[in-house]
């Protein structure tokens, strides 16, 4: 038996207007959410076009000039803008009947193309139980007729599966929504023995450590420590019938071990080294999960991936950043510090759940607007763009170097910082976790 996709019904509007405004063909990507028992999509966006195609919706004559690296590209960009529970889970293209006839084999190395991007990415690895079909939708241009079939992405001679393409209203107004926010204080040693320090694959070694440690973490859901088996919403009042988008929230406070405990040997490791990289500070991390009897354990999943994406997330925008207006081959760092991007949250018109997004501290809104018209293809206002970490207070953070007179900054506290600064010597390196009340991201440098 094929997997049934429950699909919002708006989506079935937005497909139908692509159908019509682009010619011969148009892709784009599904977004949703995958369980045991049923997947949801919630989101349907089409490919943006390339910069050649913007006037005149110029777009190739055949699926066989399919710009693969571009599709690829633009999942990647969005799976940076969703929360956790949600993912890219398939692509879709419209067409007309001719090009159609070559529509499955297109959407096949599409699929494996995008998850291939995105897996390379993450810094969490999937559970064995975990779905692993992605959804490859086909719909023709002419007849409107709607073929949906599944691949899986872990067996790369996975043969097409039929699967059910289902609309539903409100499909995601009443979602379930768990928030928290975590506190880092990470420190990666930079070994002597590198010429030449990237500091974008060390802090990418070093948040995968430290991921580890959030997979290990207790979650508190209300103040309590549930089973991964209850159902989450036990002993709560649950939103039936409901069509007007509303979440019902979840306070979640994760702890972190200390120590490995008494069965592990702890040991620490003395390294000579000609840097380090200091990640300190408060995130704001959210998941959602639907609303049919959904377990504990897919909830504190959800979160979890949550918190090791936004971290990785922001930390890849700031290099990528630092390439654009700085140049790929800066390798003498001075001491240095950069801002990095601010969450923020947009909200979906009809649904509970609401997508994400990054900020630079000198980014005007209309450059956020922009980026969900490109990405997401969705307009959003001004109002509508709600900061998840708006500075409320200000600390004085001197930056303590005996080496230089560099005047104190003032930073708030929910200012997410880089810093890079100069310093040579011995680092034992060791597995504790600490707490601080600002995100920075020290360097120290030879």
């Amino acid at each position: 038996m094929g997997r049934t996709y429950f699909v919002e019904e708006a989506i079935g509007q937005y497909l139908s207007d692509l159908s019509t405004k682009f010619k011969p063909y148009v892709t784009g990507l599904l977004i949703g959410q995958c369980s045991t028992q049923r997947d949801y999509v919630i989101r349907a966006v089409r490919t943006p076009p390339k910069e050649e195609q913007k006037g005149d919706n110029i777009i190739p004559s055949k699926l066989a000039s399919i710009d693969e690296e571009w599709i690829t590209t633009h999942a990647s960009q969005v799976s940076r803008m969703l929360p956790g529970g949600l993912l890219v889970l398939g692509v879709f293209i419209i067409a007309t009947p001719e090009l159609l006839k070559d529509g499955q084999n297109a959407l096949r190395k599409l699929i494996f193309s995008v998850e291939k991007s995105l897996t390379k990415r993450r810094l969490w690895k999937p559970t064995e139980e975990e779905v692993s079909d992605r959804a490859a939708l086909q719909i023709c241009s002419a007849t409107k007729k709607v073929v949906c079939r599944t691949y899986d992405v872990q067996d790369p001679k996975s043969s097409a599966k039929p699967a059910d393409w289902k609309y539903q209203s409100a499909l995601s107004a009443s979602w379930l929504a768990l928030d928290c926010t975590v506190n880092v204080n990470i420190h990666i040693p930079l070994l002597a023995t590198s010429p030449n320090h990237d500091l974008e694959k060390n802090t990418k070694n070093g948040l995968n450590r430290w991921s580890k440690q959030i997979e290990d973490s207790v979650f508190l859901i209300n103040g309590e420590v549930k089973d991964d088996g209850t159902e989450l919403l036990e002993g709560q009042k649950r939103l039936r019938g409901n069509t007007q988008s509303s979440a019902q929230f979840s306070d979640v406070k994760v702890l972190t071990q200390l120590s490995q405990g008494s069965s592990h040997r702890s040991t620490a490791t003395v390294q000579v080294c000609s840097g380090s990289i200091n990640l300190r500070g408060a995130v704001k991390c959210r998941a959602y999960v639907h609303n049919n009897k959904p377990k504990v354990k897919e909830a504190v999943q959800a979160l979890k991936r949550d918190i090791i994406n936004t971290l990785s997330d922001r930390c890849e925008i700031l290099f990528e950043d630092l390439i654009i207006n700085e140049g790929p081959h800066k390798k003498n760092f001075q001491r240095e510090y950069h801002v990095l991007p601010q969450r923020l949250f947009v909200p979906v018109a009809g649904s509970s759940v609401m997508l994400s997004d990054y900020k630079f501290g000198d980014e005007a809104a209309g450059e956020i607007q922009e980026r969900f018209v490109e990405m997401l293809d969705q307009s959003v206002r001004a109002e509508d763009i709600l900061m998840a970490e708006e500075p409320n207070t200000v600390d004085i953070c001197p930056i303590i170097d005996n080496t230089d007179d560099t005047p104190q900054k003032q930073l708030t506290k929910a200012t997410l910082l880089l810093k890079l600064q100069q310093n040579m010597g011995v680092v034992i390196a060791a597995a504790v976790a600490v707490f601080a009340s600002i995100f920075s991201f020290n360097y120290f440098s030879d």
